[in-house]
């Protein structure tokens, strides 16, 4: 069995994505062996959390979950609308046209929506 799941976090809140990383984190242990496919959607102020200053609280989770295969994308949408630049993101982003669009197609595939 394939276990697919997108973890979306729309929010500028450290508390939950830190949650969203244990998620992902635990998910990871909780499958070790088996077959996972794993997507960290970021979309409207929560992008703020993937650039600058404020990654640097989280940038070992986030190295350990891409580096485990999890993939991150973000809304380029929310990078426009809140004035971040691409180079200021996470070297592990994936800048995708429109979050919700790419939340609609994900789940379309198969993917489990997680919200923490």
């Amino acid at each position: 069995m394939l276990y697919k799941a997108v973890i979306h976090i729309d929010l500028e809140d450290d508390l939950i994505f830190n949650l969203g990383l244990n998620n992902i984190s635990n998910t990871l242990e909780a499958l070790e062996g088996k077959e996972v496919e794993l997507i960290l959607l970021v979309t409207g102020p929560g992008v703020a959390l993937l650039a600058g200053d404020q990654m640097y609280i989280f940038m070992e989770k986030l190295r350990q979950i891409v580096a485990a295969g999890v993939r991150i994308q973000i809304c380029e949408r929310a990078l426009t609308l809140f004035d971040i630049a691409k180079e200021d993101l996470f070297e592990g982003c994936e800048i995708i046209p429109a979050g919700v669009v790419g939340l609609i197609e994900l789940q379309a595939d198969g993917f489990a929506y997680i919200k923490p």
